[in-house]
């Protein structure tokens, strides 16, 4: 080797790290007497410490054993009230070398090492712990955890309780945990729609749980939390009136609104699984009506045809007809997902209803007027209920309606319904989304709704329709209720143009939303209007400066705007004008002109 070249040393020795043996020497001290200089008393045990060490490691410490009171006196005796002597040795532990083994510590310690995070604002411990709960949670202990959860107000914690409960609420209410539990936090469990156990299972444990704690005020409080509606007249009568704990008008009210009301709109209660499909074997479902139904549930969204991979029902004007899924248990559902055949350009309408009974049904999705294709989402207002029944009105080709896939769940997600409609925040004109040009010339099927906003010139990446006949029109998977688009109009010259916009849910009523027949337009147009039901977007060219074809080169519903782009601004309609900084092509020669290709849309 050269002995110009200098020698470095690899990066992996040239910074030290003993950070291990710091924890290990500073833990050495824990519970020593050299050089400790205040003791803490728990429960009569004495714990020799060192507060530099604690007072760097916890602001609380800080404040107690530097603050100028008795407890910063040299060799100073605190005594700490309301705490255990295991969970304050293992915090000790932790405190001096940043290392807690929970895996090892019983569950009552674990909790009251839990406590005294929370109590001394120790953060990050408090996290890590909480974490390990949850993976740890089985029905003898997760009324426990959630007693403590509730107390210091730990959200996450308790939310995981709370989860776990409601899949396993039978169980829970049969553990000795639960009839531990504090007053609040018991309510807590047993209001929630998704506590999904049986009226009379819930009755009995409050009944137990009520022994146990034998205050008449608490009494009625708890027993209040019963849904007596929910139970059967047998129940009520040999089960809630022998215990005493419910007055005869309790009963004889809860009877008459049992009979007086529809069956679904008592107050049921349902399993909650959030964001996943639960219309499937493995949570139970099957479909109990509607012609080949093996094919509903499979999972399959792929190989389908005209002969197989779809259930089917005959479309009967009294709608006595459909397609039928029993859930595996009543549960709580908000959003629902279809998949109508779409191997060819027809288009359906239907309706959804869900039951708890098979006799009372709910109509939570109405697109009976409306022509609808290929993957439907649709949202409502939370539902409980064990039967969901979805019933084709119409098909554009033939009598039939035809379904591929059927999957229900509750979401989370945010949603915005308008008349029952959805109000979308996402462009959801694109191929993805399954929308379609159904009418209008171009030579790639759907160029108007690919994206791209750059690659286009004369030839290619527009979409077009000879002035004074026809226009480009585009259907949207299912009716939404939108109040905004936007266009691209062909720009690589200086041309301009004049169109006007319309909107349908059937493609026979049509609405005018946005008129600029009278005003010279060219390049990006924001068009905003009132909220409108839209299935169909019809934009018919009346002008072009240049010669007789109107050019469009991308469209998108509801307008997608970067905030980083200045749209133009708006017209009278709220068209907006060109805007400058969207990429152009290179302007190409003028010696050619704009007709349209030989291919069609429609």
């Amino acid at each position: 080797m050269s002995d110009s070249h200098s020698l470095r040393p690899p990066a992996s020795v040239s910074e030290i790290d003993h950070i291990h043996l710091l924890s290990e020497q500073l833990g050495a001290l824990v519970l020593g007497e050299e050089y400790s200089d205040v003791t803490f008393i728990v429960e009569g045990k004495r714990f020799p410490a060192h507060r530099v060490i604690l007072a760097a490691r916890c602001h609380y410490f800080r404040a107690l054993l530097y603050g100028g009171m008795k407890e910063s006196q040299p060799q100073a005796e605190v005594c700490l009230e309301e705490t255990r002597a295991e969970a304050f040795s293992m915090l000790l532990h932790y405190l001096y070398t940043g290392r807690a083994s929970l895996s090892s510590a019983r569950e009552e310690v674990l909790l009251d090492f839990l406590g005294l995070a929370h109590r001394y604002g120790l953060q990050l411990l408090e996290d890590s712990t909480c974490d390990f709960l949850r993976t740890v949670l089985h029905t003898s202990n997760v009324c426990l955890v959630f007693d403590v959860a509730s107390l210091y107000s730990l959200t996450a914690l308790g939310a995981a309780c709370c989860a776990y409960m409601d899949r396993h609420a039978p169980e829970v209410l049969g553990s000795e945990g639960f009839l531990l539990l504090s007053k609040p936090a018991l309510l807590t469990v047993v209001r929630r729609d998704s506590f999904a156990a049986s009226e009379k299972e819930i009755f009995q444990a409050l009944c137990r749980w009520c022994r146990q704690h034998g205050e008449e005020m608490q009494t009625q409080e708890v027993m209040s939390a019963v849904r007596l509606p929910l139970m059967t007249l047998t129940e009520m009568l040999n089960v809630v009136r022998p215990s005493g704990l419910l007055s005869p008008d309790d009963l004889l009210d809860a009877i008459k609104l049992r009979s007086e009301s529809r069956n679904m709109d008592l107050n049921y209660r349902g399993m909650l699984i959030p964001e996943e499909n639960i219309a499937t074997m493995k949570f139970g479902a099957q479909v109990v009506k509607g012609e080949l139904k093996s094919a509903l549930l499979d999972g399959d969204t792929q190989n389908y045809d005209l002969d197989h991979g779809f259930s089917r029902h005959p479309i009967e004007e009294d709608g006595r007809a459909g397609i039928q899924v029993k859930l595996g248990q009543p549960s709580i559902i908000n959003h629902v997902r279809l998949l109508l055949w779409d191997r060819d350009s027809r288009s359906y309408s239907y309706y959804i209803e869900v039951s708890m009974d098979e006799l009372d049904w709910v109509r939570v999705v109405d697109h009976s007027k409306f022509l609808c294709r290929s993957w439907q989402n649709l949202f409502f207002t939370p539902r409980v209920c064990r039967y969901v029944r979805i019933v084709g009105t119409h098909n554009t080709v033939n009598k039939v309606f035809h379904l591929v896939a059927f999957e229900c769940m509750f979401t989370s997600r945010s949603y915005t319904l308008d008349s029952g409609l959805l109000v979308p925040t996402e462009n959801v004109a694109t191929v993805a989304a399954c929308a379609s040009v159904i009418e209008g010339v171009s030579r790639s099927r759907n160029a108007l709704l690919n994206g791209d906003t750059r690659n286009y010139d004369w030839d290619s990446g527009y979409t077009c329709h000879q002035l004074g006949s026809g226009a480009i029109v585009i259907q949207l998977a299912q009716p939404f209720s939108i109040s905004s688009l936007r266009l691209l109009l062909w720009d690589c010259d200086e041309r301009s143009y004049s169109y006007y916009v319309e909107v349908s849910t059937n493609q026979q009523q049509w609405t005018k939303v946005v008129d600029r027949t009278r005003v010279a337009c060219r390049s990006w147009q924001t068009l905003r209007f009132d909220k409108q039901p839209a299935s169909f977007v019809r934009i018919v060219g009346t002008h072009n400066t240049a010669n007789e074809v109107f050019h469009c080169v991308h469209f998108e519903c509801p307008a997608q705007l970067d905030t980083e782009v200045s749209e133009g601004s708006p017209g009278p309609d709220g068209g907006g004008e060109s805007d400058p900084q969207q990429p152009r092509p290179p302007r190409p020669s003028r010696s050619h002109s704009l007709v349209p290709p030989p291919t069609s849309s429609s």
